[in-house]
């Protein structure tokens, strides 16, 4: 159920420099995430309705008309996304909960096929905070879309060392905890220091 090896395709296909991107950009969005939360959040729907839109246009016209469709579904979702941003930020917050408790089931090394049920709590939970204390969901999904940036390229500089390689696809497809663990610890870090950094922001808006 969990497509481990999807993920690490993803991994294996980035090259050094792209890698270093990823990493910076994913640095940028833990520590910051609060000040860019806005560009973040239309990126995320906008990837969103790309997949959406080529989705639906494959099942309907077939899949010449594909990118089309795909681009059409971005351009709606991102610009929805500016007028109801608190609304997208609180379904990213109920996102990244989901992703969040998922993981911790994942890492225990319970059933996948009732994961669904862990990362519905996470869901819930995440969807009520983020309602309740708005501020906290711009944190929560800014860091955890950071910390994947950060782990994804911080994964494929590994792998492209050849010394090191062959140990990272070993963590990745054996040992259950290593992919929670490792997407959880730089979330957990720029939860801390975002709320740090915010508290002491006077000229923060939402």
């Amino acid at each position: 159920i969990v497509p481990i090896q999807w993920f690490w395709d993803q991994i294996t296909a980035l090259e050094w420099l792209q890698a270093l991107t990823f990493i910076s950009f994913g640095v940028v969005c833990v520590f910051y995430g609060w000040r860019v939360f806005k560009i973040l959040v239309v990126i995320n729907f906008g990837l969103l309705g790309l997949a959406i839109g080529m989705k639906l246009t494959a099942t309907m016209a077939g899949t010449s008309n594909q990118l089309m469709g795909g681009l059409i579904g971005m351009g709606v979702l991102a610009v929805l996304s500016v007028p109801l941003m608190r609304w997208a930020v609180c379904l990213l917050g109920a996102a990244a909960g989901g992703i969040f408790t998922s993981g911790i089931w994942y890492a225990f090394g319970l059933p996948e096929q009732y994961m669904w049920a862990g990362g519905l709590v996470g869901v819930v939970a995440g969807g009520m905070i983020s309602f309740i204390i708005f501020k906290v969901a711009v944190i929560l999904f800014s860091s955890l879309w950071g910390s994947g940036l950060i782990v994804t390229g911080a994964l494929a500089l590994l792998y492209i060392n050849t010394s090191t390689s062959a140990v990272v696809e070993k963590l990745v497809f054996h040992v259950r905890w290593f992919l929670p663990a490792a997407l959880m610890l730089p979330t957990l870090i720029g939860f801390v220091l975002q709320h740090k950094f915010l508290k002491s922001s006077k000229d923060w808006d939402i």
